[in-house]
């Protein structure tokens, strides 16, 4: 195995540099030890993206800034799983599909961890209807095209966690959702890129969605729908899969609009995707477009 755990990030006291690299403690929660401020070390790695990653260099570096796993320019079309946790569907009202639904994001909607801000479009802002969705994502590790389920893993280069920004209001005014989840910085991403080979089973994984620190969603991975194998093969059916593709795999249980009172995000707040284990947090920070 090349790499456990990697992380893309521009290193502390030097903003010109962005580098590769495997955190030296393997237990910590690189997503929310650096939004607290603290120094989190790291095995620099000699390539310059998780896609090619290259060796360690024996150098160390302090993360100064998480980035998003993966450029836009590498995720390109992100594929996006709709209606993939049985209990999701349930609060939706809405029948369990038979095969899964997809719609796309434009690579423009990639962002990543805190410090960088996620942000509601001023044109939504007047509906107050903008939404968390917090989800586990698959990024591939080399093309793919019609894959079998079968095979489907020897594509999957890793996991990390995701937040589906969305618009409500202007997705339930349409019956397409690219739209309302496809506005700029509406898809961050991080903090690391997991190894498969470390998640073996992803049912063995717990999701969290915390709203300024209330936990709003809560679900394990086992209240998927789809599997990994099942959504990888089902989006390259007659389709390639850049090396670098990102899926997202679906949101459980809990979304804003389905609480009473409803959890709608708005400026300042603070949300946490947290996989655990191993992914750990993906910090995010609202704030309204000016």
């Amino acid at each position: 195995m090349a790499f456990e755990r990697l992380v893309r990030f521009v290193p502390k006291g030097d903003t010109s540099k962005v580098l590769i690299g495997e955190p030296v403690d393997s237990s910590v929660d690189v997503g929310l030890a650096v939004y607290k401020g603290e120094e989190v070390q790291v095995m620099v790695y000699s390539g310059s993206s998780v896609l090619d990653a290259g060796s360690p260099t024996g150098e160390t570096a302090v993360i100064g800034q998480i980035l998003s796993p993966v450029t836009a320019n590498e995720a390109g079309t992100i594929r996006c799983i709709g209606l993939n946790y049985k209990r999701h569907a349930e609060e939706a009202k809405m029948t369990i599909p038979d095969i899964p639904t997809l719609f796309l994001k434009p690579p423009t909607c990639l962002a990543g961890p805190y410090p960088e801000p996620t942000i509601i479009p001023k044109h939504t802002i007047a509906s107050d209807s903008a939404d968390y969705e917090s989800e586990l994502a698959i990024i591939l590790g080399k093309e793919a095209k019609n894959v079998s389920e079968a095979d489907a893993l020897d594509y999957v280069l890793g996991y990390t966690a995701c937040n589906d920004i969305s618009s409500r209001a202007s997705q339930f005014a349409q019956t397409q959702w690219c739209y309302s989840k496809g506005f700029d910085g509406a898809c961050p991403i991080g903090p690391v890129l997991v190894n498969k080979e470390v998640i073996k089973d992803v049912g063995k994984l717990r999701l969290r969605g915390l709203k300024n620190g209330k936990a709003v969603q809560d679900s394990p991975l086992t209240d998927l729908i789809f599997s990994v194998q099942q959504i990888v093969s089902f989006v390259s059916q007659g389709t390639t899969l850049p090396k670098g593709t990102v899926i997202i795999t679906g949101t459980p249980a809990g979304v804003g609009f389905a609480h009473k009172p409803q959890e709608l995000l708005h400026d300042g707040d603070e949300f946490i995707v947290e996989i655990q284990p191993h992914i750990g947090s993906l910090v995010n920070k609202l704030q309204n477009e000016k």
